[in-house]
């Protein structure tokens, strides 16, 4: 069972692993997943929402089960709209007083307590930061008590203790100041507020970009109409989508969104698939053809009855599929929650380390030198920057590739297919159409006609695409198809079975040899059709061969123009096929891969994948996800061609829902970018904080005379993790090369 929760005080990626540990450990959870940068929660198991949500309580979150994607959206939206003024109205009561004194800095010769006079005006002033520091800045304290109460730390605390120390110290100077040297008594109460205002200005404006990474989701949702126009008791009513059901009559008009996936039963219209396909194209549909919902009907009027309703139509498991894979993680982000967890108490011992080097070693006056550098190490250090910086990327990519008919079923496949160096295709449906065409019939005993009919009789019973392209060749030339006994299918090999009085065998020469045929008085003609990639299917009746039937899978447009863009790419392509060497080479030459291997039966496509990955590199494998599916288990990477509708392919890590092998180089392409984006936000992140801290700690100091201000240090974190969230949205310009 899988359970969705809302998340309401998230602060940071230090918050993530306390939440994923506390709920793993509940009983019956078999797995628990924390979308940042959504804050949500995914749950698989049986224990129960209640019990969940107590014990997120108890380590001082709060949640809310999810509810309808709908219903999730309109009240994360209301409710991100709400927090991002209230955060921007937070940072303007903070930076109302803080501007102005930090200002007054500059003109003053030193803000300090000196006189009784300094006593009353800085007095005042300290309790009106107090009063400020609470209306802008009580999240954080009561973030950070609930940490310190659960025994743990977030980013709330790193700031809390920040703010709260440049408060109290400033306090003691105004109430104590005969207790510190008169060069000592320096105030901070301008440090204090306008570090809460920007580290809120920087959380409004981190939300704000935030809501943009969900673009591609909310697009798809859209496209969903909320009506259905049903046909009931022979009169048409709008009913809401829910209430659609199965085997329901539905019209659809001009301009309207198909709302389920339906099939035709009368009219014909041009339907616009690019919301599925990626296909700026639109395709005719016409009776007995299947539409999808959300797709858009351009002109005519349409009767379509419904075959899949709610969760089971294809945009509803392709949003499914995009929100699955947007949760994940790469190895890549591993590393990143590891520092996470552990960074805001290594933070803490390091401020802790540079007060007392200052105390022990720093010129006067010491305490407000330990003062300063010690809360600026506090604030420079969040971990949002870090804990942003893969989520957010992964969020936008697995989005962008939706929109170009690519769907990534999880983030490792889009960090591992950045670096594949071996693609392996199959040749039937992928590098060819899938829709085999019948081309020639030798009868070597008496008609063609009487040969076509034994063939498609033998047939009708078999899965085989060839089959379909035999049987269909009958029906158009009305043939009566004959009874079959004894049916049988040799996988790789052919099919068996008795017409009447006679054993008949059809398939590979092969399965010819094996069964003794003698085929050899038409090997002429057969390597004339094997050299023009045509498939000769060889059919005998009691042992003696009585002619074949030759059938051709016309190659796709675009194989060879997208196989060269892979090549170009760095990419070795080689093609596998269960069909003989000789159209296998045919096939290969006119599409240019590298390299073919012919006659693989279905069973050991799996254990090539294997013998490449022995060999080093990162291999991918495009099939039709079916036949394939061992391989493209197998496979670093699997891509899955798909048909449209039919996409929950389990066996790959990508499904493509375009019938065309540019899908898998415009994968790889935005994979890369993906990758490359990440690579940027964790390397700004960790270079930010690999000098940052170091600088806010004083290094500088001895060389320069210069230290880091705790209100430039407020800005530089509360900017960070706005950078990695734009740099993420750099993402939605990706546009594939071809």
């Amino acid at each position: 069972m899988k359970t969705t929760l809302i998340l309401e005080n998230v602060s940071c990626a230090g918050c993530v692993k306390k939440i994923e540990t506390c709920v793993s450990k509940i009983p019956n959870i078999e797995q628990a997943e924390v979308n940042f940068p959504q804050r949500k929660l995914y749950i698989s198991g049986t224990a129960s929402a209640e019990l969940i949500i107590k014990e997120l309580e108890s380590i001082g979150y709060q949640a809310r089960p999810s509810q309808s994607d709908a219903e999730d959206r309109i009240k994360q939206k209301e409710a991100q709209q709400a927090r991002y003024r209230q955060r921007l109205i937070q940072a303007a009561v903070a930076l109302a007083l803080g501007i102005p004194l930090m200002l007054s800095g500059f003109f003053m010769e030193d803000m300090s307590v000196q006189t009784p006079n300094d006593q009353i005006l800085w007095g005042v002033t300290g309790l009106i930061t107090l009063a400020i520091m609470f209306f802008s800045g009580r999240h954080f304290f009561s973030g950070a008590f609930t940490a310190l109460r659960n025994a743990s730390s977030t980013m709330d605390t790193l700031i809390s203790i920040g703010t709260g120390s440049a408060w109290l110290f400033s306090m003691l100077v105004v109430l104590m100041p005969h207790l510190l040297p008169a060069d000592a008594r320096h105030i901070y109460f301008e440090a204090a507020v306008m570090i809460i205002g920007l580290v809120n200005l920087g959380q409004a404006m981190e939300l704000r970009a935030r809501t943009r990474t969900s673009d591609a989701v909310e697009r798809l949702l859209d496209l969903q109409p909320k009506t259905a126009r049903v046909i009931r008791n022979e009169k048409e009513q709008d009913i809401p989508l829910e209430l659609v059901q199965v085997d329901d009559h539905i019209r659809i008009r001009p301009g309207e969104q198909i709302p389920v996936d339906a099939r035709v039963l009368e009219g014909q219209s041009y339907i616009d698939e690019s919301m599925l396909t990626g296909e700026p194209v639109a395709v005719n549909k016409k009776i007995g053809d299947t539409v999808s919902g959300g797709t858009f009907n351009k002109s005519g009027s349409l009767l379509v009855t419904a075959e899949r309703v709610g969760s089971e139509t294809a945009l509803s498991r392709i949003v499914e599929m995009i929100k699955q894979a947007q949760n994940s993680k790469p190895d890549i982000a591993r590393l990143a929650d590891k520092i996470s967890s552990i960074f805001v108490p290594a933070v803490i011992l390091i401020s802790i380390a540079t007060a007392i080097i200052w105390y022990f070693f720093g010129p006067e006056p010491k305490i407000a030198y330990m003062l300063v550098t010690a809360t600026t190490v506090l604030i420079i250090a969040c971990p949002c920057a870090l804990g942003l910086a893969t989520p957010m990327s992964v969020m936008v990519g697995v989005g962008k590739a939706a929109e170009h008919g690519v769907l990534i079923r999880n983030a490792q496949a889009l960090q591992s297919a950045a670096g594949i160096t071996t693609l392996i295709i199959d040749k039937t449906g992928t590098v060819t159409e899938g829709a085999p065409k019948l081309t020639s019939i030798i009868a070597l005993q008496g008609s063609e006609e009487h040969l076509l009919t034994l063939a498609a009789s033998l047939e009708t019973l078999s899965e085989h695409p060839l089959a379909e392209a035999i049987v269909d060749a009958a029906k158009k030339a009305q043939l009566k198809l004959l009874p079959v006994k004894q049916f049988n299918s040799v996988t790789g090999r052919g099919v068996t079975g008795k017409i009447g009085v006679e054993t008949l065998l059809m398939g590979n020469l092969a399965f010819m040899q094996e069964n003794g045929i003698d085929s050899q008085q038409v090997s002429d003609q057969i390597t004339k059709l094997t050299a023009n990639a045509h498939t000769p299917v060889y059919i005998a009746a009691n042992d003696q061969l009585i002619g074949f039937i030759s059938v051709a899978d016309p190659i796709r447009h675009d194989s060879a123009a997208a196989i060269k863009r892979l090549q170009k790419a760095g990419i070795k392509v080689i093609m596998l096929t269960g069909d003989n060497q000789q159209t296998a080479a045919a096939v290969a030459q006119q599409v240019g891969v590298d390299e073919f291997i012919a006659g693989v039966m279905p069973a050991d496509k799996a254990s090539k994948v294997k013998l490449l990955q022995q060999q080093g590199g990162i291999i991918a494998m495009a099939g039709d996800g079916i036949n394939d599916a061992p391989a493209l288990a197998q496979a670093d990477v699997g891509f899955a061609i798909g048909n449209g509708t039919d996409i929950a392919i389990e066996s790959a890590d990508m499904v493509l829902i375009r019938n065309s092998l540019h899908s898998v180089a415009d994968a790889i392409e935005l994979s890369k970018a993906t990758l490359k984006n990440i690579h940027q936000n964790l390397f700004g992140a960790f270079l930010y904080n690999s000098l940052g801290i170091p600088i806010a700690a004083g290094i500088l100091f001895p060389f320069t005379g210069i230290l880091l201000s705790p209100i430039i240090a407020g800005a530089a974190m509360a900017f960070s993790s706005a950078t990695v969230v734009g740099n993420a949205n750099r993402l939605r310009l990706f546009k594939p090369s071809a």
